[in-house]
Order: structure tokens, then C-alpha cells, then sequence
């Protein structure tokens, strides 16, 4: 008896690794969609906690404290109503993993300190199902990971509320950008 609850526990835990591993991350297609949108790039961005291209500091991912990085920006265009901030994973084994999603961002607004989200703005659930930043945390032993924090400038305000799905919010963004500039950190474990 004992050997069939053995077998019947790792049945269960195999399909259900399987289960996990198998599906796609939410917000996965519109996170491509939307990266592979042609928009015009002359924002800046870029982080006091590392350079594009370079290791993202330990302390912004799930090996540290997981906290968001400080991120800055300029160069908005005049006509941009609103800004939006996404964070994604698109190496992750599942497609392209959305770590974060801020929108309704004030286009006064000119960065976001480490923690933290801008006055007023409003987030999306990630692929974590969770209205806020979850740290890179790549499987042990992977390659090297690339992050992208996108900000993108919109022609309008986005009409969603406070933990809507990433997918929907993702899609409003594609519609509606006009600009962007791209920060790119990466990551291994």
C-alpha cells in the first residue's frame, strides 16, 4: 500500500511540474505583441542601479529583496498623455514573463524611486497574477536572462482599473503608444 501512495505522490507532482511548466506566462503574447510593435524610440532610459546591458544588482531580484530598481526617463514627446512602465522576461522558458506593468503614469512624472510607483498611476496584474514588481529569478543554471524596462509614452490616459490583467493592459499600451525608450538588465543564477 505504501509503494502505491509513493507512486501516486509522484504521479500527482509530475503532472502537476508539468502543468506548471508547460503553460505560458499571463500577458506572454501581448508582452510580444507589444515589443515588437514598430514605435518611434527616442526616449532615454536608464537606472542608477545599473547600466543597459549590464548584471541587474541582486537586491532588485528574488535572490535579494526583490524591491524594484530606481528607473529614470526623459526625452517624452509633447503630445504623450500619459506613460506607461513594463518590465519583462521575454528568455523565460514559459514565453515572455511580465514582471511589471505601471500605467496612468503622469507625463510630468521623469522616473520611479527603488520601492516605489509614481502618485496616482496604477499597476497590472503580472505573471505572478500579482499587482506589483516581482524580481527576475531565472531557473538555477540557466543562460543569462534579459530584462526590458520599456517606458512608453501614450497619446491617451488608459482605461483600466488597479489590478487589471496584464494581458488587456499590455494590448491598450500597444494601441496607444507613440514613443518609447528601453533599459536592458540582465540576470543568472
Amino acid at each position: 500500500m505504501r509503494g502505491r501512495c509513493n507512486a501516486f505522490a509522484m504521479v500527482v507532482l509530475l503532472v502537476t511540474c508539468l502543468t506548471a511548466c508547460g503553460t505560458k506566462s499571463a500577458g506572454s503574447d501581448a508582452a510580444k505583441k507589444l515589443a515588437s510593435q514598430p514605435v518611434n524610440s527616442s526616449m532615454h532610459v536608464s537606472s542608477a542601479a545599473f547600466a543597459n546591458g549590464a548584471r541587474i544588482p541582486q537586491m532588485y531580484t528574488c535572490d535579494g529583496k526583490g524591491v524594484s530598481p530606481p528607473i529614470a526617463w526623459d526625452g517624452v514627446p509633447n503630445n504623450a498623455k500619459a506613460l506607461a512602465l513594463v518590465v519583462d522576461d521575454p528568455d523565460a522558458p514559459g514565453g515572455t514573463y511580465v514582471h511589471w506593468v505601471v500605467f496612468d503614469i503622469d507625463r510630468a512624472v521623469t522616473g520611479v524611486g527603488e520601492g516605489s510607483v509614481p502618485a496616482g498611476a496604477r499597476q497590472a496584474k503580472n505573471s505572478a497574477g500579482n499587482a506589483a514588481y516581482t524580481g527576475p529569478c531565472p531557473p538555477k543554471g540557466s543562460e543569462i536572462h534579459h530584462y526590458r524596462f520599456t517606458v512608453y509614452a501614450l497619446g491617451a490616459p488608459i482605461d483600466a482599473k488597479d489590478g487589471a490583467a496584464a494581458t488587456d493592459v499590455l494590448d491598450d499600451i500597444r494601441a496607444g503608444a507613440i514613443d518609447k525608450g528601453m533599459l536592458t538588465g540582465t540576470y543568472n543564477r
